[in-house]
């Protein structure tokens, strides 16, 4: 379904992302794990169309999206749930959600989506009314993901969902991802948690210093010794 080849990209003399190079197949979840700074968002950004790349080829399938923009690729199929959140905090979660449907006019289907939102976050239903900077910090982050969903997306890509998040809403956050995956939708997420991003993962890939070092299913780099001292804790 997408597929970058060779990508680089520079924020003025600083080489953020260097030659990189990912696939991501219909249907899976794909993971992006590395310490900060190491190019996990810079690459989300580039793929949604906020970032020009340098140089590189980005391709949806088989498409080549590379200078297309922002807007169109959303139309296209793409949606990002940002790092932070970044919600519209004096607006209700209901004209959050809306306003993820903005480029639509079926509102038939949006009705649609917008139940299946409430589906998997049934307390963002709850609190259609209140507004959303009165959330909680989970709270927000489910409505950052339903936003995101009411694009209807092909590829969701989802920036650290699980920040500064309480233990149990981490666990929460991962359950509907995959169940949010399972529905039809593919993901590609970056997440500092790595174990709980290569639990749900199909395939991952490590970045450092913006190069990807390493790369395969999520079982295997579970097991991996290098990533087990370097990420895991072990």
């Amino acid at each position: 379904m997408l597929e970058i080849k060779d990508l680089n990209v520079h924020f003025g003399v600083i080489h953020a992302l260097k030659g990189i190079s990912l696939t991501v197949n219909e249907g899976e979840i794909v993971t992006l794990i590395g310490a900060n700074g190491a190019g996990k968002t810079t690459t989300l950004r580039t793929i949604s169309g906020l970032k020009k790349p340098t140089s590189g080829t980005i391709l949806l399938e088989g498409k080549d999206i590379t200078h297309t923009s922002a807007q169109e690729r959303v139309m296209m199929g793409i949606s990002q749930a940002p790092e932070g959140r970044r919600v519209f905090s004096e607006m209700t979660v209901l004209e959050n959600l809306e306003l993820g449907a903005y480029l639509r006019s079926d509102k038939k289907e949006i009705a649609k989506d917008l139940e299946t939102v409430y589906h998997h976050f049934p307390i963002l239903a709850d609190r259609k009314k209140q507004i959303a900077g009165t959330l909680s910090g989970g709270e927000q982050q489910m409505l950052a993901i339903g936003r995101a969903m009411m694009s209807r997306p092909r590829i969701l890509l989802l920036d650290e969902p699980s920040m500064g998040l309480a233990p149990l809403f981490v666990q929460e956050i991962f359950n509907i991802i995959r169940d949010i995956n399972k529905a039809g939708t593919t993901i590609l997420l970056v997440e500092q948690n790595a174990s709980m991003a290569l639990q749900i993962a199909n395939r991952a890939y490590v970045m450092e210093t913006g190069s990807i070092v390493l790369s395969g299913t999520g079982s295997e780099l579970m097991e991996s010794d290098d990533i087990k001292k370097a990420y895991l804790g072990g």
